[in-house]
């Protein structure tokens, strides 16, 4: 068998079924919009339900709802008939998952939730099935067919239905306005909020650390401060600390083939003038954006009258553990 080419072959199925479902987004994915932001007007939150594989998907999109500033959890329709049904209250919106919608499990929960007067969304390929009869909103999950060579295991099918999820999770971000900092607040221990919680000025290198000469001064002098500040790159200012340019190890390499001796050269002559700065007041996460936008390793961290404050190397980042 070609593993790889077979591989290939089951990845288009699915790219194929998300294009399907994609063109087929309309009015129940607009509707399922607006049931969740009045729950959440209300003080409710989404209750996610599934059986089997949709279960397992619907306990990733609550988590990616609940992370994007939409409270969410899941709710097994059997631990329901159980005890657990109580965790549903007349202000939240449950979200079903079924691609069938005639799961057994979630049929039975369905008077259940339409006695309390809640709300129901559900995610589908059928949109006759009684769990889409039963709902205030259908979004349809219909793929032609699934990557699995028998056409039984869910693959295709469940692919849908987590980028519906996703995609339900994202623009209610949009619509609600979440912002960078609602997300650092939610994910202060990971790496991404870490980087979205501190300030340049909580990560920049200062004072001796950062290498600096004067306009006028010779390459020598910057390659000397280099050495002390053991620091990749110098900065160029004038009289009032204010950056004029930057000289890396890499200008160095560029010009050692030149005719006239390096070391003896005015710096302002090989430095790269207006260098990228950012400002101390700024989030460690627009460090992280200028690094890999530019592809550069010493970033220039000036004040708010544009004065030399700081510098910031890319290796210093993994022991603040943003990287």
């Amino acid at each position: 068998m070609d593993f790889i080419n077979k591989a290939r072959d089951i990845i288009d199925i699915e790219i194929e079924g998300l294009q399907q479902v994609r063109d087929r987004i309309g009015d129940g994915f607009g509707n399922a919009l607006e049931l969740i932001l009045d729950a959440q007007k209300n003080n409710g939150k989404v209750v996610v339900t599934g059986v089997g594989k949709s279960f397992n998907i619907g306990q990733k999109i609550a988590a990616t709802l609940t992370s994007t500033g939409t409270p969410a959890v899941v709710l097994h329709p059997a631990e329901a008939m159980h005890g657990d049904l109580g965790i549903l209250s007349n202000q939240d919106v449950v979200l079903a998952l079924s691609y069938t919608g005639a799961s057994d499990e979630l049929i039975n929960l369905l008077p259940l939730i339409r006695r309390n007067n809640i709300k129901l969304i559900s995610i589908t390929g059928d949109e006759t099935s009684p769990l889409a009869k039963n709902s205030d909103a259908v979004i349809s999950v219909y793929v032609d067919r699934e990557a699995c060579p028998l056409n039984i295991s869910p693959t295709s099918s469940t692919t849908a239905s987590l980028a519906v999820g996703d995609a339900l999770a994202m623009v209610l971000l949009e619509a609600r306005g979440f912002s960078r900092d609602d997300y650092a607040k939610l994910h202060p221990g990971g790496a991404i909020g870490r980087a979205l919680l501190l300030q340049i000025r909580d990560i920049m290198r200062v004072g001796q650390r950062v290498a600096r000469v004067p306009a006028g001064g010779r390459v020598d002098d910057a390659l000397l401060a280099m050495t002390e500040a053991r620091s990749g790159s110098v900065v160029i200012v004038d009289d009032s600390e204010r950056v004029l340019g930057i000289f890396t190890d890499g200008d160095l390499r560029r010009h050692l083939k030149d005719e006239t001796p390096l070391p003896q050269r005015i710096i302002d002559e090989v430095m790269t003038p207006n260098p990228i700065t950012l400002n101390q007041n700024q989030l460690a996460v627009d460090v992280l954006a200028q690094f890999r936008d530019h592809q550069i390793d010493d970033l220039i961290i000036v004040d708010d009258n544009g004065v030399l404050v700081g510098m910031v190397d890319i290796q210093d980042l993994p022991k603040f553990k943003i990287i």
